[in-house]
């Protein structure tokens, strides 16, 4: 991570005022009107000059939501809270944003600076596409403005969709176009953290001032996961502090020009619904990167090593849901095939060893061997962009199929395809 500009890591929490109730503010409900539709706003008043516009994430707004937005209306903070498919009357997932149109959050944007209240725009996973088209709209044809003063990113998805393994992964074309003060807080059990390397960088090219707080022992969601760890309840009911202390730095900015990089957006192709995971014939290099890893014991595996074997290659981590599923499924793979022509490599991702102890003594039972990504460098080596991805590689030491996702490992379909691999 050493590429970033700004880098905090440790979390500095704003403590709420205990004995104010949350419900002393009444909530509110207004309605702006742009050229094309009607924007329903429920509004948390306060009486501080910092106003939160708050965009919902692919799925939409949950409870946290609006809790949240009450605790920062009860220390001054007014929050608008804007639920963009409802007023384009579109289904809450991820491909339905691409066509909230920038208008929108440029008219949120023109109603807001009347307040005469500096203003962020907040949002988080692909809710940020919206949100940055919206901002750079903005910026484009109020270049004078100062009220904006920029965003709280929360789990951002900066790429258009996850990559299939060895193809280009492709940023969301704004990325590269956006010029602001942006405060990202990225869960560390994610793993969109390791690109954090590509990421920030892409967004500096604009002139962005970026600031990063990674948040220890949570995942992607961490507010509203319906699976959420003790961990990430509790940072749940903290996050209004998070956004209280994001805020308070990118509202003390001072203002400074800044030059609009022009977007050449082309239409985007999200896939609709969800996919179906499948092991697919890969289509990047044969030839796999190095691989030469310690496992539990601290023997030390080569992937040269089993050249003439059938090998499966594993990426995973035990705070993933689908890793955890797929794993038993991988052993009966395992124990219904030769062991002198096939093994299974599970490379974890820069998990501890008492971790992952714990993880194998109590949730599942394999043979396999673990090998210790400690630092994420073979994981940035393979390219990986989802936990659980695999690589299946061949005799002959090439990679033949590769998917990102949880399959059933040992189906017939997937049987017959590792019996083929045997037999060449």
């Amino acid at each position: 991570m050493k590429s970033l500009r700004f880098l905090i890591v440790t979390i500095g929490l704003v403590c709420l005022i205990p004995g104010v109730p949350l419900s002393s503010r009444a909530q509110q409900t207004i309605s702006i009107d742009n050229a094309e539709t009607a924007i329903g706003i429920d509004v948390y008043p306060a009486r501080g000059n910092l106003l939160f516009i708050w965009l919902p994430p692919e799925g939409g707004f949950h409870s946290i939501h609006t809790k949240t937005a009450q605790r920062l209306a009860d220390q001054d903070i007014e929050v608008w809270l804007v639920d963009l498919f409802e007023a384009r009357f579109l289904p809450p997932v991820a491909s339905s944003l691409a066509q909230i149109p920038a208008t929108d959050v440029h008219s949120l944007l023109n109603a807001a600076s009347q307040s005469g209240k500096n203003v962020l725009l907040v949002s988080s996973g692909r809710g940020i596409l919206p949100l940055l088209r919206g901002a750079h709209l903005w910026q484009r044809l109020q270049p004078a403005d100062t009220t904006f003063k920029g965003t709280v990113l929360i789990s951002p998805q900066f790429y258009i969709e996850t990559p299939e393994p060895g193809q280009a992964a492709q940023l969301l074309p704004v990325v590269r176009s956006t010029n602001l003060p942006l405060f990202i807080l990225q869960p560390h059990l994610s793993p969109w953290l390791w690109k954090l390397e590509q990421t920030v960088p892409a967004l500096q090219h604009g002139g962005s001032d970026v600031f990063v707080q990674i948040l220890p022992e949570v995942r992607d969601r961490f507010h509203y996961r319906p699976d959420a760890t003790p961990e990430e309840q509790a940072l749940a009911e903290d996050l209004a502090s998070l956004l209280i202390q994001a805020g308070t730095l990118l509202n003390r900015l001072p203002a400074k020009p800044r030059r609009v990089i022009p977007l050449n957006e082309p239409t985007l192709a999200t896939k609709e619904g969800k996919q179906e995971r499948r092991l697919n014939a890969y289509h990047g290099d044969p030839q796999p990167p190095a691989l030469a890893l310690p496992d539990m014991q601290g023997k030390r595996h080569s992937l040269q090593e089993y050249q003439g074997k059938v090998v499966l290659v594993n990426f995973w981590a035990s705070w993933c849901p689908p890793c955890v599923h797929e794993m038993p499924s991988m052993q009966r793979l395992a124990d219904k095939l030769d062991p002198d022509g096939f093994t299974i490599l599970a490379v974890n991702m820069a998990e501890s060893e008492a971790t992952i102890q714990q993880f194998l003594q109590t949730k599942v039972q394999i043979e396999f061997p673990v090998l210790l990504d400690r630092d994420g460098a073979a994981l940035k080596r393979w390219g990986v962009f989802a936990f659980p991805t695999s690589y299946v590689i061949d005799k002959q030491g090439k990679i033949r199929y590769a998917l990102f996702g949880s399959v059933e490992w040992d189906s017939d379909a997937m049987l017959s395809t590792f019996t083929t691999l045997l037999r060449e």
